[in-house]
């Protein structure tokens, strides 16, 4: 009898001590509130495995690529790709009467975890042009090259500038379908010379230079606010040169990109193929 007694004992406790490494293991084991950033052994676990194996398994966003995650690690720990807010608006040009750059940014809203996406850019700079100076005052025409960008730019030109003057609608109206300003006009050139460099930046606002060819003809712009109310002109536009002269242009955002043409005429629309029409600025 008091072996049966004995034996009983024996058997309740045992049992006890299943239920409770039972339960211990039910706590601690997969992935809840075990998350960890990048590679980290620490963040670990006994439990069961993706790959049906019994044993350490990992929180850790590393675990992925190495395949050896709790059995719920995408459920306890799901992937949160970054988050980024809209660009804001353009700002100003870094220097008035000359070309310079202007910028745009934006924010990270949520940051990327448990192997999520990265955060994209946050900056972009594009090439510009202000055509007042700090006191509001009309910059001067002056000498020099001819200062050109992508029909891009033209398109995103504001209706009035920053001193909240009203401008000519140029190639708004020539992007909606309607009829140019009767101030707009386009010069056509024989592309003569370019150096490397128009080829060689890899920044996202300078991807247009690489069009800019030797030996094709390409077409630009010359629309408000670029034209001179005084003169009806664009800086470098040709129409007081000899038309067998060679013109120097420059890309405004890279002043390495660079080169010469011929004028070849005045035509009141640009023709050329998009990748070889340009504007002045």
């Amino acid at each position: 009898m008091g072996s049966s007694v004995e034996f009983a004992c024996l058997l309740l406790l045992v049992l006890v001590l299943v239920s409770t490494l039972g339960e211990n293991h039910l706590v601690s084991g997969g992935c809840a509130g075990k998350c960890c950033r990048g590679r980290d052994l620490s963040c670990s676990a006994t439990d069961w495995r993706m790959d049906r194996v019994f044993g350490t398994c990992f929180c850790d966003e590393g675990c992925v690529r190495t395949k050896d995650c709790c059995f719920d690690y995408f459920t306890a720990c799901p992937v949160q790709d970054c988050a980024v807010s809209d660009w804001s608006f353009w700002s100003g040009c870094a220097k008035p009467c000359q070309p310079s750059e202007r910028v745009r940014v934006r924010h990270i809203e949520q940051r990327p975890s448990n192997s999520g996406e990265a955060c994209p850019g946050l900056e972009q700079r594009a090439g510009c042009r202000e055509y007042r100076d700090h006191r509001g005052n009309h910059c001067g025409l002056g000498s020099g090259p001819a200062f050109i960008s992508s029909m891009e730019f033209a398109r995103g030109r504001p209706r009035h500038d920053s001193y909240g003057n009203p401008l000519d609608p140029g190639c708004v109206c020539v992007c909606l379908s309607l009829p140019p300003s009767p101030l707009s006009f386009c010069v056509e050139f024989t592309l003569e010379s370019r150096t490397p460099h128009c080829t060689a930046e890899n920044r996202p606002h300078t991807h247009w230079m690489r069009y800019i060819t030797e030996g094709f003809k390409v077409c630009v712009a010359c629309e408000p606010p670029a034209i001179r109310n005084n003169t009806g002109r664009c800086q470098g536009d040709g129409q007081e040169s000899d038309k067998d002269a060679s013109l120097r242009w420059q890309a405004v955002g890279n002043p390495q990109c660079r080169g010469t043409w011929r004028k070849i005429q005045k035509t009141q629309q640009c023709d050329c193929p998009p990748q070889h029409s340009f504007v002045f600025i």
